[in-house]
């Protein structure tokens, strides 16, 4: 069974909900193979290199509330991500734009193997919400592509064209198209959870499709075509 997800590196829901997803799966014990997917989500397309501000000032302006309050909101999420087990600091966040976050996440991805994607997606949200670093430097993200294992050249070349932007902006055409407006997303089977559900609500979806999944294979019954028979 495949799960799809949409989401930014900027957004801090985001990281607790994916953080949540790998709880949900891992504590379901059944033994089969699921495979998960993130796609890409620019939170600001327009956002620049460079960090403009602190974040309890652009919270503050972007939502229209006090100072207050918005410190009194990011310090909620962030026990919040610290509650899953995160070293969650996003008071000290410095936001950019991150459509080369997620082209070196579409290099990770296209070498199929989980395992690096999982690291990869796990190295950026931590060298935002954690090391609070400016995911638009292209030093920085050459060293996370390569301490993540992907090749320097290739990771370079990457960096210094437009490679895999087009992927980035399919995603982002696709969860248009499903009206979504806002991340995290998932797509479980039939089902969508927009935002970040509890630990034990993605569990009980998952399960749900796990066992829709299982059923659907069975009514299939035995047949033949041109590339073969179904076996089993």
């Amino acid at each position: 069974m495949k799960i799809t997800y949409w989401s930014d590196y900027a957004c801090p829901y985001c990281y607790i909900g994916e953080a949540r997803l790998k709880k949900a799966i891992s504590e379901i014990t059944d033994g089969q193979e699921i495979e998960v997917e993130m796609k890409a989500f620019q939170l600001d397309p327009t956002a620049g290199e460079h960090a403009a501000g602190d974040t309890q000032t652009r919270f503050a302006r972007k939502y229209g509330i006090s100072m207050e309050e918005a410190g009194r909101t990011i310090e909620h999420i962030s026990q919040m991500g610290r509650a899953e087990g995160l070293d969650f600091r996003y008071a000290s966040t410095l936001f950019t734009n991150t459509m080369d976050a997620h082209r070196l996440t579409k290099l990770a991805q296209s070498k199929k193997d989980p395992a690096l994607s999982e690291k990869m997606t796990e190295a950026l949200f931590k060298a935002y919400f954690t090391d609070n670093k400016e995911l638009a430097d292209k030093a920085l993200l050459q060293k996370i592509g390569e301490t993540c294992g992907l090749d320097p050249k290739e990771i370079k070349e990457v960096l210094e064209s437009d490679q895999y932007q087009d992927e980035v902006l399919l995603d982002e055409r696709e969860a248009s198209r499903m009206g979504v407006h806002a991340v995290p997303f998932f797509v479980i089977g039939k089902y969508a959870i927009p935002g970040a559900q509890s630990t034990e609500g993605m569990k009980d979806t998952i399960r749900k499709a796990l066992e829709e999944s299982n059923e659907a294979e069975l009514r299939q019954g035995m047949s033949c075509g041109p590339e073969g028979c179904r076996i089993g």
